[in-house]
Formats: structure tokens, sequence, C-alpha cells
């Protein structure tokens, strides 16, 4: 709950005035229970309770109970910038959609190979609403009457990336507002971090799969991560906030390129992640 409460106490200090927007939390089954989750949000906001489990039903729960026009997406892990809202909202547009900028909040204290790893390449928001056309939901804005019109967050598969193209393919475009800044903090460690990557890889194969030809691109994908190598050391190296670390960052990047080609070669032939 301590991640909800920072994300909460961010959220209050927008720009914006306070009485232009409101604050949903959907909780699904939270372990703690929804009283405390009530007591931490303590009148700032309505939480709504889902009984799917899941990032996807809890979106959609606090979606369907929302009653403004823009619905803008955060995750109760995340600290917002001050201009949070007033940078999204300023882009987003009917037929529009946008993804804002994200960054890996430091920890204090000496960093882990994989702290110093997400530091230097997790969250590239900006290249992902360029590049390849969508946007984490951790950051996300959108009409509401668009929101609509597409439908809600799957479950099972990359929820952020699914969503966004059925968007496109219902003629929205996407835009990046980098006023609207989140930030996430990193996995602490190599456990916390192949968690991540675990439900990751099995919610990517699934989307994958659904996509023309896309057992091959999966093959592809897979076979060519530890290529990818060089630029996960070069991006290491430029992060001024891995000093320190970047000898762990390195050999954390290399245990994960192939953990992901392994893993994903062996998908292919039925193996779960």
């Amino acid at each position: 709950l301590e991640g909800l409460t920072k994300c909460l106490e961010s959220i209050d200090r927008q720009t914006i005035d306070r009485g232009s927007f409101e604050i949903i939390v959907g909780d699904n089954n939270s372990p703690c229970g929804i009283a405390a989750v009530e007591a931490v949000v303590a009148g700032r906001g309505r939480v709504v309770p889902v009984l799917e489990k899941g990032a996807g039903p809890a979106r959609n729960g606090a979606a369907a109970a929302a009653r403004g026009e823009v619905l803008a997406f955060t995750d109760s892990d995340c600290v917002v910038a001050p201009g949070w809202l007033a940078g999204g909202v300023a882009q987003v547009a009917p037929g529009r959609f946008v993804g804002g900028h994200m960054f890996v909040i430091k920890p204090e204290g000496p960093l882990s190979g994989a702290e110093a790893l997400e530091l230097a390449v997790a969250f590239d928001n900006e290249g992902y609403v360029r590049r390849a056309q969508y946007t984490v939901t951790a950051n996300l804005f959108v009409m509401r009457a668009d929101f609509e019109r597409v439908g809600e967050f799957r479950t099972g598969v990359s929820e952020d990336m699914e969503w966004c193209h059925r968007a496109i393919a219902k003629g929205l475009t996407i835009d990046y507002a980098a006023q609207a800044s989140v930030g996430h903090p990193p996995r602490r460690d190599w456990e916390a971090l192949l968690v991540k990557t675990r439900r990751i890889q099995r919610e990517l194969y699934l989307f994958y799969k659904e996509r023309p030809q896309g057992r091959l691109r999966w093959l592809a994908r897979s076979a060519l991560q530890p290529a990818l190598l060089p630029s996960d050391a070069a991006k290491i190296l430029r992060t001024s906030t891995t000093q320190g670390a970047r000898a762990k960052a390195l050999l954390t990047a290399c245990r994960l390129r192939f953990w992901k080609s392994g893993v994903g070669l062996l998908q292919l032939l039925g193996r779960p992640a």
C-alpha cells in the first residue's frame, strides 16, 4: 500500500484544479483487503471492487465507473509528475489517444543489477508510441467515447499493445505527450525482474500468435534476442544513474536476453514460459 499512497499523493499535487478530475482506484481482490485500500484512499477518490484478477479488468472496472469525458490511466505503484494531467489532457482529442513520458525512479542506496538495467532500458514509451504504435497503460489518455468504441482491455495478452493496435484498426491515431510524465519503480532484483518478464513473455506470445505469420515472427524475435545486447550495453553506459553498477547491469542484461531467447523458442514447442 506504500506505492498506492505515493501515487495518490502525486495525483493530489496536479497543476490543474482538483475539482476538475476524479480519482478511481480499481481493486481486484488485493491481498490486504479492500478495507485497507479504502483506508489509504481516504476520501481522495472512489474504490471500485473488481472480481476478475488482472490489470486489464481493474482498469475496465474503473473506466466503467468514471464520469469524465477523458480517461487517464496509471498504475498504483507509479508516481505522476505535477503536470501529468495537464500535459495529457492538452493533447488527447476525439479520435486521438495519447501516451506520455515514462521514466524509472532511481532507488536509494547501492543498485542491484536488475535496478541498474531497468534504469537504462525500461519504459522507452516515446519509442513505443512513435515506432510500435502503442503506449504502456501506466500512462494512457483517451476520450471516454473513444474507449467505449474500441472496447475494454483484454486479459491474457499484452493488454496495452493489443488495445492500442485495436484502437488504431478502428481509425484512432496515437500521439506522444512529453509533458505527461510518470515514474515507475524498478524491479529490485533478478527474481522480481523474472516474474515481470515471465508475465510479459506469456502475454506477448499469445499476442503474436493471433497475428499473421505470428509464429514465424516470434521465432525471429526469440532468435535475435542476444543480438540486442550491444544496444543494451550502449544504453547502460550512457545512463549516468547506472554508475557504480554497470557491470552488474551488463551481466543481468546478458542473462535476461538469453533467457528470453531460450524460453521463446521453447514456447514454440508448446512449453509454457
